[in-house]
Order: C-alpha cells, then sequence, then structure tokens
C-alpha cells in the first residue's frame, strides 16, 4: 500500500521540537500527571503512562524528574489539575485540524485556540466536524533506506494491521492503539528504531497545499503547536 510523502513535515516538526526542549517537557509532565492520576504510578499496568515514560526519556528529561512527577500525581498532592479537551477546526483548502489540549482554563484555551485559527486563515469547527477523516491507529515511521521486506515481515508477524510506503521512501507500520506496544518491541529486538513511535490520529486522506498554501498552512501548524496548552496536532496537509 502507497502513502503520501510526509518526511519532511516530520523533520520540520522534529527540528522545531528540538529548539523548545523545555516546552517539550513541560508537555511531557502534563501527560505524565494526567496518566499517572488516571491509571496509577505503575508502568507495567498503566499503557497511557508508560508511552508518557518513553517521551520522556526520548526527550533526555532526567528519571529523577520523571520519578517525581509520578509520585506527586499518585500521591494526590496539591497542584494543578489538568482537563483534557479536543478542539477541531479548518486551515487553509479546507484541510483538517485536530488539536489535543491539556489546560487548567478551558476559558483561555478556546480563545487562543479560536484567535490562532481564525488570525491565520483556519476556522473552528465543532465536535466531531473533522476527527471521522482520522484513525485513532499506533504508527511507527522509518527513514527512507530502511529495508521494506525487513519491516514487513517482522510488523506483520508481530500482529501490525499494515505496512505503508510512502511517496518519499519512508516507511509507516500501522498498528490497533492495543498493538503498538507489542509490535513497536518485536521491532526494536530485529534492530529496526523508529524515528517517530506513538499512538496518534492518522489522516485517511489528504489535502495537497504548495506554495503560498502550504507556506500559510505550515504557519498556522506552527503558532497551533506553539501555544502553551497544546499537547498534540494531528492534520490532513500534505505540504
Amino acid at each position: 500500500m502507497a502513502g503520501h510523502s510526509k518526511w519532511a513535515n516530520i523533520q520540520h516538526r522534529k527540528g522545531r521540537q528540538d529548539e523548545k526542549r523545555g516546552k517539550i517537557w513541560t508537555r511531557i509532565i502534563r501527560e505524565i500527571t494526567v496518566a499517572a492520576r488516571a491509571g496509577g504510578g505503575d508502568l507495567s499496568a498503566n499503557p497511557r503512562l508508560r508511552l508518557a515514560v518513553e517521551k520522556a526519556k526520548a526527550a533526555n528529561m532526567p528519571a529523577d524528574r520523571v520519578k517525581y512527577n509520578i509520585d506527586k500525581a499518585t500521591g494526590n498532592a496539591e497542584g494543578v489539575s489538568y482537563d483534557e479537551i479536543r478542539y477541531e477546526g479548518y486551515g487553509i483548502g479546507g484541510a483538517a485540524i485536530i488539536i489535543d489540549t491539556m489546560t487548567d482554563n478551558r476559558v483561555r484555551t478556546v480563545a487562543e485556540v479560536r484567535h490562532a485559527l481564525s488570525k491565520h486563515g483556519g476556522n473552528m469547527g465543532t465536535e466531531g466536524s473533522v476527527a471521522f477523516q482520522f484513525k485513532h491507529c499506533g504508527q511507527l515511521i522509518y527513514a527512507p533506506g530502511t529495508s521494506e521486506d525487513k519491516v514487513m515481515e517482522v510488523a506483520l508477524e508481530a500482529g501490525a494491521d499494515d505496512v505503508v510506503k510512502d511517496d518519499d521512501g519512508a516507511i509507516e507500520v500501522l498498528t490497533t492503539p492495543g498493538e503498538f506496544e507489542s509490535v513497536k518491541a518485536a521491532l526494536e529486538a530485529a534492530g529496526l528504531i523508529a524515528e517517530v513511535a506513538g499512538v496518534t490520529m492518522r489522516p485517511e486522506n489528504t489535502i495537497e497545499l504548495n506554495g503560498e498554501d502550504a507556506e500559510r498552512m505550515q504557519k498556522l501548524l506552527d503558532i497551533l503547536e506553539d501555544l502553551d496548552d497544546t499537547q498534540d496536532l494531528f492534520h490532513n496537509a500534505a505540504l
């Protein structure tokens, strides 16, 4: 199965995240806090917390800081309580956007998201207006040049749903959310380390944007991602 080109978009996003490690740590701490409060501090029994801790390790967050935030969340210590809120909207050319947030102030967050969208050529949608265009799934992305045959053999044997080769040579492994961890572990055991790995909202179809429209869309995405309460961002634009 063929997929669209997304490698340049991935590298752009990774580069921007590397520039803002402090903000990345803040988002991960929020995720650890919410996951630990919801499912407890035992990593073996809390898949969401395991994924958050993996993100922390990938971002070079010190282990003692990770432990401190898990202990704080599970010990019912006084602190900020975060709500998870998903916003849906449209970008340039009608491209679909999902903005996942964690916030201690819903009024502030919705105002910031709405303002960012309207000021930069997009608009807010209602709940469910674009989510149906995405699939909730596990996703591992391998750099162009990775052996497609090896990835396919290991991934499908481990229970993956599909292996997709994108137009630019990147390889995607798709799983159900529940099978993500076991498939990832099997691939890593075979020496296949993904550039990007996580449970995501993957667009079923993409809208291609070029030239000025692509630049405007990228600016809008960058601004949305820079909002303090943004936790994750998904879209179906092929830039």
